[in-house]
């Protein structure tokens, strides 16, 4: 990919971060890219329909779109699925968020996944998610910055600049006004989505942190934002969705929440979505019984999620042999206990797909002493049974607020992904 491939990829990247500051809006926005390229959107209540071409289903924080090829052959067409996921550390507002103390209001939150607590410490914060009215409605609403959670000044507590421990009931609760208890957080979230407080039956409403991306470095080869774990991914599979020529196959983008806490959920890469579009995808196709078994046979299955850059203040936690740099290209990840599900099969998959698109790769294995994490690559295999692997760009400060990227990953990842659709 060229320099300037890279960049107006990386441009569209953070305009798409910015456009999804929760699992709910980056659902929403990868639907609105889809129906402004022609896809139809499938309601789960409706019969799937038959027609060749583009389509997708929506639910909650996730999204499954997938491109028919004109004149498919079911008895010779398998499934090529890219999976990712549209969920990232955050602080979520608990069902009554108000509250106040000394003076101040402050919202009630929970931590959601593992964050870096520090990283929320001194940062802006908007509100975004969802609300459901009494009549059951969803309305997503994306507040501007109304939130901060104070650092405590070194004065006051010297033993910060050693060691920072972070209460997360006690320490990481956002204020946002003061003096002002009449300000009931909810009415005003339902006031910026054009409701009643009383129209609020439910919500899902996370912090986000509202500074853009951007590129930077004395040659702009580095790209800083929030959620490139795991935007960078769905945005890549999006594009290649969008871009890939036309093979055999079904090619299929599934974007799941609810990853940075276990997936178990109905909307989550542990729960049923995927399986049960595909085999109403199949059905379509006349494909039932043991051909959905033959068809399954057939298909592959790359997990896309972010992975780690060597880091050079701390080269010693990750394996000597195996030191990615940013910039040099997509991470094929690789666990002796399968936490990420890359085989000789699934490597061989991606390798393929890469020296078709020209796109260089590295390989990833964390050291035997450091924890592994996972993705949504096990519980998809174990309940496929599909040929697999793991990828994704290589990151520094994973779970930050603010991670950070090479400019020329996420494009080359983009191409991989859809030379792979293609066939490769």
């Amino acid at each position: 990919m060229g320099v300037m491939d890279a960049r107006s990829h990386i441009a569209d990247l953070a305009a798409f971060v910015t456009a999804s500051p929760s699992s709910f809006h980056a659902a929403a926005d990868v639907a609105r890219r889809l129906a402004e390229a022609g896809f139809a959107e499938q309601r789960e209540t409706d019969a799937f329909g038959d027609t060749p071409g583009g389509h997708y289903v929506l639910r909650d924080g996730a999204i499954v779109a997938w491109w028919v090829p004109e004149g498919i052959d079911p008895e010779r067409a398998g499934f090529r699925i890219v999976g990712a996921h549209t969920d990232s550390p955050s602080l979520k507002l608990k069902p009554q968020p108000t509250a106040s103390a000394f003076g101040w209001q402050q919202a009630a939150v929970e931590v959601y996944g593992g964050p870096l607590p520090n990283q929320w410490l001194d940062r802006e914060l908007g509100l975004a998610g969802r609300v459901i009215t009494r009549s059951g409605e969803q309305i997503l609403v994306a507040t501007p910055a109304w939130l901060r959670v104070p650092q405590v000044a070194p004065h006051l507590d010297r033993s910060v600049r050693d060691t920072l421990h972070l209460d997360p009931q006690q320490h990481l609760k956002p204020v946002y006004s003061v003096g002002r208890p009449d300000l009931d957080l909810l009415a005003l979230v339902a006031e910026q989505a054009g409701l009643e407080a009383s129209d609020i039956a439910g919500h899902d409403l996370y912090c986000y942190v509202t500074e853009p991306p951007a590129v930077f470095g004395p040659t702009g080869e580095f790209f800083a934002s929030s959620r490139l774990d795991n935007l960078s991914s769905v945005h890549a599979g999006l594009t290649a969705l969008l871009t890939a020529e036309e093979g055999a196959d079904v090619t299929v983008l599934a974007c799941f929440d609810h990853e940075e806490v276990g997936s178990a959920s109905r909307s989550g890469g542990a729960g049923p979505l995927l399986e049960q579009v595909m085999r109403r995808i199949a059905g379509t196709l006349g494909v039932r019984g043991d051909g959905w078994h033959r068809m399954l046979a057939r298909s592959s299955c790359i997990s896309a999620d972010a992975g780690h850059a060597v880091h050079p203040n701390y080269a010693h936690l990750h394996d000597p042999e195996h030191r990615p740099l940013l910039n040099a290209g997509p991470l094929l990840k690789y666990n002796a206990d399968l936490r990420y599900t890359t085989d000789a099969a699934g490597a061989a998959l991606f390798r393929r797909a890469c020296a078709a698109a020209g796109v260089p790769v590295q390989d990833f294995v964390s050291n035997n002493a450091v924890p592994c994490g996972s993705t949504i690559g096990p519980m998809n295999a174990e309940r496929l049974g599909v040929v697999m692997c793991d990828v994704g760009v290589p990151l520094l400060s994973m779970h930050s607020t603010r991670e950070l990227s090479g400019v020329r990953d996420p494009g080359w990842l983009a191409g991989a992904l859809a030379a792979y659709y293609a066939g490769a």
